[in-house]
Order: structure tokens, then C-alpha cells, then sequence
């Protein structure tokens, strides 16, 4: 029996988010992820929007549930997406005045800014 080998592909990852206007003026101002589509139920139950980079094919996917009436229960919040940059000073600043950084390893090299609903995402410089 021949074996097939698969070629998986990270496509998206998603979090669920309580305002969803917030969330996307948030990831775009922090990290300048822009609106790449959107799918909205016909009963107004639930939107999913699609946030991509413009240089990666990686999408972030928000879903905003309509039956969603407190905030979402993040565990120990050991789980993050991370995001490099080539500019990790100015990213820094901007996330600084933003108020955003939840946490900061200068020993690594690396922090941490919180979105609107207390997700962790991690800054990396490229290297």
C-alpha cells in the first residue's frame, strides 16, 4: 500500500471576539492587518471577517457571536500568534503609546501587546 504524502499549509487561525468593530480597528492600527472578506449568517447570528497582512498568505479570522454576552474565558493564557517585524523600535513606540504591551522579555528580545479582548500577541524582530 503506497503512502501519500500531504502537503498541509497554515491557512488561518481564529479567535473570537466580543466587538468586532473594536477588534478590527484595533489589529489594524497595532499591526496593520486589513479586512480581506467577510461572511455575515443570514439570521445575524454570527459574523467571521478575515484579516490578512498583504504580504503572507496567513489570515487571522475574528468571529463575532451575537449570543456572546460576556467575555470570552481565556484559560491560563499560554496560547499567542506571533508577529515579526522589521522595525521592532518603532513597532515598540507604537505599541508604547498605544498602551497596548501586556508583557516584555527584554532578555529575548520580544514582547507582548494584549488586543480588546485580552489575546496575548507576541513581537518579534526578524532576524
Amino acid at each position: 500500500k503506497k503512502q501519500t504524502i500531504m502537503d498541509f499549509a497554515i491557512d488561518h487561525f481564529n479567535i473570537n471576539v466580543l466587538d468586532l468593530e473594536k477588534s478590527l480597528k484595533f489589529y489594524d492600527d497595532a499591526l496593520g492587518l486589513k479586512e480581506i472578506r467577510r461572511k455575515t449568517a443570514e439570521d445575524g447570528s454570527f459574523i467571521i471577517v478575515y484579516l490578512g497582512d498583504g504580504k503572507s498568505g496567513n489570515k487571522l479570522e475574528l468571529t463575532w457571536l451575537k449570543a456572546m454576552d460576556r467575555p470570552y474565558d481565556l484559560g491560563d493564557e499560554e496560547f499567542h500568534i506571533a508577529f515579526k517585524t522589521g522595525d521592532f523600535d518603532a513597532a515598540h513606540a507604537h505599541h508604547k503609546k498605544m498602551d497596548c504591551i501586556c508583557y516584555e522579555n527584554t532578555d529575548m528580545g520580544i514582547y507582548f501587546i494584549n488586543d480588546p479582548d485580552g489575546y496575548w500577541l507576541e513581537i518579534i524582530p526578524t532576524r
